[in-house]
């Protein structure tokens, strides 16, 4: 089942073209990742889906509805969630309230509670830290709390934007398990930019490869490792860009 499909996506800032007709689609469970050079527009096709960026023309439809244009805020509400490239967390408000924040969209008060309780025995480092201020935690526990936080609005899709930036590789080796928990333990598909190719293409089911704001290649991941323009932008090294 298709729950998130953009149709012939057109974005631009100011003058400045990025995409002029992008279209992918996420099924409901499934963990699709964006590849791409250095300035394709990996970032800021997510920012248009989640709302952050109001698109020039093309369509989103989330679970069959039109929600082209919805700003950021009713976009989680309906389950569209993106945890930003550079974590964006709160420095001088506490874990706790981090997590809180994450909910911000819900009204269930004992629920939210909950999930508090499921987000720190999950992610342990958040119970023992669930007091202290976001900006005192190291990077990779900060990485930690955004997913955290993007999981407290209990999404239907997760849009995560380069979650390994700046990991070491025991984390990035965490955050692996972690996408793929996303959608075995908190039951929500996945879109992934990550400039760590090898990361995604371990953890994806199929990809997209973005190219001057123009999808270039697509398929499931082992036809998307061989493709000629894998091996040409990635020279074998795994590394990516936004």
């Amino acid at each position: 089942m298709t729950l998130l499909q953009v149709d012939h996506l057109r974005t631009a800032y100011g003058v400045v073209v990025v995409h002029r007709d992008v279209s992918l689609t996420v099924d409901q469970d499934e963990i699709v990742t964006i590849l791409g050079p250095n300035g394709a527009g990996k970032s800021t096709l997510l920012r248009a889906i989640s709302g952050l960026l109001r698109p020039k023309n093309g369509i989103i439809r989330f679970d069959g509805k039109d929600v082209t244009g919805l700003p950021a805020d009713r976009m989680a509400g309906i389950g569209v969630v993106m945890v930003p490239e550079g974590r964006r967390i709160f420095p001088d408000l506490t874990v706790l309230e981090n997590l809180r924040l994450g909910a911000y969209c819900r009204k269930e008060g004992d629920a939210i509670e909950a999930d508090i309780r499921l987000m720190e025995s999950y992610f342990d480092v958040l119970s023992t830290k669930r007091n202290a201020k976001g900006g005192e935690l190291s990077g990779g526990q900060q990485q930690m709390l955004a997913i955290a936080r993007g999981l407290m609005a209990r999404p239907r899709v997760l849009l995560l934007d380069e979650p390994s930036l700046g990991l070491s590789p025991m984390l990035i080796k965490q955050v692996r398990s972690v996408i793929n928990d996303v959608r075995t333990k908190f039951s929500a598909a996945v879109l992934l930019v990550e400039q760590n190719a090898g990361l995604a293409l371990a953890v994806a089911d199929r990809g997209y490869l973005l190219q001057y704001g123009q999808i270039v290649a697509s398929g499931p991941i082992a036809a998307l490792r061989d493709h000629r323009l894998m091996h040409e932008l990635y020279l074998g090294q795994g590394r990516g860009a936004r």
